[in-house]
């Protein structure tokens, strides 16, 4: 499949006139959880050649294949490949857009090229906003809860739609710094040894054994514990006030600097 996606990047390139300059997977998979029917997340970083940015028109500055734009090659059907553009990405990046920060630590690279991606890793630790970090796993782990976890029959995959989330959160919460990728990290870290511990690993072996869409019973424990991790974080948040330096002239460098290299 590593072959595969770096044909389709190489083809996106060719067929949208564009370069990527960095490319990884996000989802399941990046966070160690994959079960054997996972798709691929891909997502990217690209730059127009300079003329795309000298328009007084707005254009798209986002490539979703095979979803809305077509390529030249056939795309798998496990595969989901989506991109932003560069001035775009450093438009989210300095609001410390959580997507995007997770794709800069993912541990399944496939492809970079160029300086602005260490560049912009080196960056997220002195900018980093705890404060947009925690209301977006916050507000990610509510919505899924209320969506996924409330009828007496839940699909397995669906808790780590909320338990991912929630434990983001609480080591933002802890530890005031990106939280880590992976999902058995987060567990490790946050979750005390004990029952609650227990049925999260149980529910991990069985999604990674293929078990993930079983329908059953609710877990009561787990779902008492995200109900309590919401309330607490909820209040916790309402108490913070974190202000991060404004870091939009480096990020003006970055791209410019970024453009010349890309294309010279």
């Amino acid at each position: 499949m590593r072959n595969h996606i770096l044909d389709v990047l190489k083809t996106i390139e060719k067929d949208y006139n564009i370069k990527i300059l960095f490319a990884c997977e996000s989802g399941s998979r990046a966070w160690g959880v994959p079960s054997k029917d996972s798709d691929y997340d891909v997502r990217f970083i690209y730059v127009h050649q300079k003329d795309w940015y000298l328009s007084i028109d707005q254009k798209r500055d986002v490539i979703e294949v095979p979803k809305h734009d077509p390529i030249s090659i056939p795309v798998d059907e496990l595969l989901d490949v989506s991109g932003w553009e560069l001035a775009k990405a450093l438009r989210l990046f300095r609001k410390s857009n959580p997507p995007l920060v997770e794709w800069l630590r993912s541990g399944i690279v496939y492809y970079q090229s160029g300086k602005a991606i260490d560049t912009l890793r080196e960056l997220s630790g002195s900018i980093y906003s705890p404060v947009s970090g925690i209301h977006h796993y916050l507000n990610m782990a509510k919505g899924n809860y209320r969506e996924y976890l409330q009828s007496p029959s839940v699909k397995i995959k669906k808790y780590f739609y909320v338990l991912r989330p929630i434990l983001a959160a609480k080591w933002i919460k802890k530890y005031n710094t990106i939280p880590a990728m992976e999902f058995k990290e987060l567990v490790e870290d946050i979750i005390p040894n004990g029952v609650l511990k227990e049925e999260v690993m149980v529910l991990l072996k069985r999604k990674i054994a293929g078990d993930e869409l079983d329908l059953e019973l609710r877990i009561e424990a787990i779902n008492q514990f995200i109900e309590g991790e919401i309330s607490r974080l909820e209040a916790y948040a309402k108490t913070l006030n974190v202000q991060i330096e404004d870091p939009t002239e480096q990020l003006n460098r970055l791209f410019r600097d970024t453009l010349e290299e890309a294309w010279r």
